[in-house]
């Protein structure tokens, strides 16, 4: 079986990492290739390297300031020739980004079947989060197969009429590389970076006063980053035993206008972008997480850490639903006041601390492989788009 992956960023390559890994442990069965579109470049190539994966092609696509409409014009551009000429049995995707819509529909244009993992997220609102929630809603109803890591995007995909065969429940992959990678030692690179953003003894000793900050969304920007920084700013100033660390996104909309109201505040350390393996050791010693991010809402239930989600929305309603996660918008009082509750409120925080992980136990990767190498995904007919019955708590 001949299977091309591609990955655009680095959140797709830290999920799609665990998959890359188990189809490569059976070489006699697969012959991989991994195609990069280099959307970001900077922060992929960090992952890549940690998992010890090399792309077989780099189509080097990052260019500054580009909109999502220039990534997608390059993608199908640079993918078509390329599925022409390797033919791939399966093209496998992940997530929602604008890497993943553009090659879904390359792949469709050259007759190419696709395998989308993390399909069926929905927010039901094409702004929040934009552009996101259009690019899995394309990528889910031009894929042949959905690898959905939950029972309730499961449901989602038979409310569209996606065919139940196409679908296989499997929990969440960024479960398994969390669970990988909060058993790696720091690297050397990691330990630098520590040491070059002040942040090392965050890591060496467990204090538990730190508040780690993440927000870079395109729906964020403008007024909203803004507020968020209020907030953090209100929060350093109010608190002075607590450390706010956010390392900072390079996008000219969120970087200058953080730097603007944060630079040299007490209290909060600005860094750049940070390598995976060093956040997640940060992540480990926090005791809470403001975040826009998809993936954080996901991996910080299993490190027992509280997360308040700076959106008015999310796809991922699970966290939400299970305890360990509260969506508290971007206003800076409503930031506030859900951080001074938690905070101040043992019940409250020892309630979100100790909620289950709704994404999965870690071997999401191993089932996703064994569908694609048992056969069964062959029993689905691309072009078979019958109206299927919901049936939320059943699984495939």
């Amino acid at each position: 079986m001949k299977i091309l992956v591609v990955i655009g960023t680095r959140p797709e390559a830290i999920k799609m990492a665990p998959v890359i890994r188990a189809l490569q442990s059976v070489p006699d069965q697969v012959d991989i290739s991994v195609c990069s579109t280099g959307q970001h470049r900077q922060m992929l190539d960090q992952v890549l390297s940690l998992f010890h994966i090399r792309p077989d092609v780099d189509l080097n696509l990052m260019r500054e300031n580009q909109t999502p409409s220039q990534v997608a014009a390059g993608v199908l551009s640079a993918l078509d020739p390329l599925l022409a000429e390797m033919q791939p049995d399966w093209m496998l995707v992940q997530g929602d980004t604008t890497t993943v819509m553009a090659a879904t529909i390359a792949a469709f244009n050259r007759k190419v079947r696709v395998a989308h993992v993390e399909a069926g997220l929905r927010t039901y609102d094409r702004e929040n989060p934009f552009p996101e929630e259009m690019n899995r809603v394309v990528a889910d109803h031009v894929s042949d197969l959905h690898f959905a890591p939950t029972l309730q995007a499961r449901a989602q995909l038979l409310a569209e009429g996606i065919p139940a065969r196409s679908i296989f429940v499997t929990g969440n992959t960024v479960i398994d590389a969390l669970l990988w990678a909060v058993e790696q030692p720091l690297t050397e690179t990691a330990r630098q970076e520590l040491l070059d953003n002040h942040l090392i003894r965050h890591v060496q000793e467990d204090s538990r006063h730190l508040i780690l900050v993440t927000a870079h969304r395109r729906e964020n920007h403008g007024e909203p980053i803004r507020q968020i920084c209020h907030a953090l700013r209100n929060l350093a100033q109010a608190r002075p035993g607590f450390n706010i660390v956010y390392p900072v996104h390079r996008n000219p909309n969120i970087w200058e206008p953080v730097h603007e109201l944060l630079d040299k505040v007490p209290g909060i350390t600005l860094t750049p972008p940070l390598d995976y393996l060093t956040l997640i050791h940060l992540m480990k010693r926090c005791v809470l997480i403001l975040t826009d991010s998809g993936g954080i809402q996901e991996e910080a239930p299993s490190l027992g850490v509280p997360v308040l989600v700076l959106r008015k929305t999310t796809e991922r309603p699970e966290a939400v639903a299970a305890g360990a996660v509260r969506l508290v918008g971007v206003e800076t009082d409503a930031i506030l006041q859900e951080v001074d509750r938690l905070l101040d409120d043992p019940l409250a925080y020892q309630a979100m601390a100790q909620a289950i992980n709704p994404y999965g136990d870690g071997l999401a990767s191993e089932r996703i492989v064994d569908v694609l190498l048992s056969g069964r995904c062959n029993e689905f007919v691309a072009g078979d788009r019958q109206p299927a019955r919901i049936d939320p708590g059943g699984m495939i």
